[in-house]
């Protein structure tokens, strides 16, 4: 198990440059917008417009905080997501637009490269213990709106937007919230190669 603290996280320029993305985790590391297997991001988002494309990356959006958005994605109606929707996945290879609905919003951005990797966004209120049974290759676990103690001999603390690493075969974690807030668990799963 590792924790990542949020004061560590790279803050990048988006792809297509129009705003701040904050890097959370990516693999392998060092990798870039172009060759990652996975990768989990934060971003602010200022204005209404266009998303990046992604060719062959498959992505998955949560509203962590502000009003909310409205996703155009190629293909489908208009499909609004705000803090309290469960996490929409789509492809990061089709024309999508977004209009925000009321201000500025932060988002958590979960992408995996099809064919080589998959993943599943699970968005739990988190007021009591809650439990985590790392079923992934890899899982991720990150607390917003408030820090969490875990459960364990060295009774390690998180803080808001901290995230914890967990490997397959990892021991059950449970975690107690210091406050209200909402837990984000994040499954990486990666397809074995082909011979």
């Amino acid at each position: 198990m590792r924790i990542l603290r949020a004061a560590g996280y790279r803050v990048m320029p988006w792809k297509n440059g129009g705003g701040t993305t904050t890097e959370i985790a990516i693999s392998p590391d060092g990798a870039g917008l172009d060759d990652f297997d996975w990768r989990v991001s934060m971003a602010r988002v200022e204005t209404s417009g266009p998303f990046s494309s992604f060719a062959g990356i498959d992505r998955t959006l949560s509203v962590l905080e502000g009003e909310g958005i409205v996703l155009d994605i190629a293909g489908r109606p208009p499909e609004p997501l705000t803090a309290d929707s469960a996490p929409l996945a789509f492809p990061g290879d089709v024309p999508t637009g977004a209009a925000l609905i009321g201000g500025p919003i932060t988002d958590l951005n979960v992408m995996t490269r099809r064919g080589r990797m998959a993943h599943e966004v699970e968005r739990r209120p988190f007021s009591g213990e809650s439990r985590i049974a790392p079923r992934a290759d890899t899982t991720l676990v990150l607390a917003v709106g408030t820090g969490a103690t875990l459960l364990t001999d060295d009774r390690s603390s998180l803080g808001p937007l901290d995230t914890l690493i967990l490997d397959r075969g990892s021991a059950e974690l449970r975690l107690q919230p210091k406050g209200e807030g909402l837990l984000f668990v994040i499954g990486l799963h990666r397809f074995a190669a082909n011979h």
